[in-house]
């Protein structure tokens, strides 16, 4: 690959071009003064690698670090849009995969975008389609020219490349896109993992070049490398060079140890640049949320706070509660007494273990009201603590109430999740 670039820091935003050489094509890049995407740093904490920052996207400043609630087929299931804007929500998003096959991204695009077509005036973050990739596993056909695989319940045919994944999310009209990445599984071996990254940068490469929409939607650029250090440097600093509004951390969450996630965490985010945004994809339980912004990161997704919630399960300053209890039948308390929503000021326990019970859709739109709200203020402490250099005895004290292993045990290993108070952990990976 040949690269001529001039500038000194490949972290400052200077007016330069990029040419860079692949598949015998040449490809010019414009690096641009104004990003779509622009992120302010406020407050570092002094210690450890967290921040509070605001990120102006074309449609809404997102107070970060932040929590998106995951809208995978254009709603936050059982909310409306209304609720969800209740809850605190600056940015939320959608799937690409699932919109693009249902209803179609030429239909939104006509409705005027994703916007318009379900109501949200605020920031929207489409994935690419990326993790179907490594979902669907088993119907799948990685090539050099993009993934060819099957329907998820249909079984039909379907082919997804870097540059088509660019034109549905030009379509959709979100304001950051990411770019299509191989996301690999968990354990990989080096020779493969070696080979997905430098597939993975050739596609963010070519996604870029496909980019219809310069001056009003940002892309994301995803770094992968499993748990091999070097090669997630050496991705991360080669993606690092590419004119992206912001970067995310893939491939987390896949199956691997708590501990491993962290590390991973630890010596990645360094290698990112300090003015442009940090993703963290698919990672959203409360101590991956609190762990995570210590080491950097300013924005988290999962879908895990509204799933749990349609299962019965409450989050709250002491723990997860599972409301089906029997212990619940007469407990006439809020869900949680340091809460201020709506569901916590007016409703008892007992009345949501019987809407529970009776499977009435009314207590999965309660409960998953109360747990986007409970994450909404568990980030606004979290950015409070920081500002205030006070984030390292904010984590202990969380943690201890919460039923949280000791954060040293969860980084040695010794203890592989964060909270041991849930024995019948729902599956939360994948998509709503």
């Amino acid at each position: 690959m040949l690269e001529v670039s001039f500038f000194e820091d490949k972290f400052l935003l200077l007016d330069i071009i990029v040419i860079s050489c692949y598949n015998k094509f040449n490809v010019v890049y414009y690096w641009r003064n104004k990003m779509v995407i622009k992120y302010e740093l406020i407050k570092k904490d002094e210690n450890s690698m967290a921040r509070v920052g605001k990120i102006t996207t074309p449609h809404s400043i997102i107070d970060t670090p932040c929590f998106m609630p995951v809208g995978t087929q254009a709603t936050i299931k059982a909310l409306s849009k209304e609720e969800v804007v209740a809850t605190g929500a600056q940015i939320i998003l959608g799937n690409t995969y699932h919109l693009w096959n249902q209803p179609g991204h030429k239909l939104i695009e006509k409705a005027g975008g994703l916007h318009k077509f379900m109501n949200w005036d605020q920031s929207i973050l489409t994935d690419s389609g990326g993790f179907q990739v490594f979902s669907l596993a088993k119907l799948r056909d990685i090539k050099e020219e993009g993934v060819y695989f099957k329907h998820h319940k249909s079984g039909k045919p379907l082919f997804l490349s870097p540059e088509l994944a660019i034109e549905i999310q030009n379509s959709l009209g979100s304001d950051i896109m990411m770019s299509f990445d191989e996301c690999p599984p968990y354990p990989s071996t080096r020779d493969y993992m070696e080979k997905s990254v430098e597939r993975t940068i050739r596609w963010a490469k070519r996604g870029l070049e496909a980019h219809q929409n310069k001056d009003s939607q940002g892309v994301f650029g995803i770094i992968q490398g499993g748990d091999f250090e070097d090669i997630r440097i050496y991705c991360a600093n080669e993606l690092t060079k590419l004119p992206f509004d912001g970067f995310s951390i893939g491939g987390l969450s896949v199956g691997e140890p708590k501990y491993i996630q962290n590390k991973v965490l630890s010596y990645t985010t360094p290698h990112l640049p300090p003015n442009k945004p940090r993703y963290l994809m698919g990672v959203g339980s409360p101590d991956d949320l609190v762990v995570g912004s210590m080491m950097g990161v300013d924005m988290f997704d999962c879908v895990a706070a509204t799933r749990i919630a349609r299962h019965g399960t409450a989050l709250t300053h002491k723990g997860k509660l599972l409301l089906k209890n029997k212990a619940h039948y007469a407990s006439f308390i809020p869900l949680d007494e340091k809460c201020d929503c709506y569901v916590c000021k007016k409703y008892t326990r007992s009345y949501i273990h019987h809407l529970i019970k009776a499977e009435e859709i009314l207590g999965m739109r309660l409960l998953s009201y109360h747990n986007l709200y409970f994450l909404k203020s568990l980030m606004a402490d979290i950015r409070q603590a920081i500002k205030e250099d006070r984030l390292k005895d904010f984590q202990e004290e969380f943690f201890k109430e919460f039923g949280y292993a000791h954060l040293e045990d969860i980084m040695s290993g010794k203890v592989n999740e964060g909270t041991m108070k849930l024995k019948d952990q729902i599956k939360i990976t994948g998509e709503e």
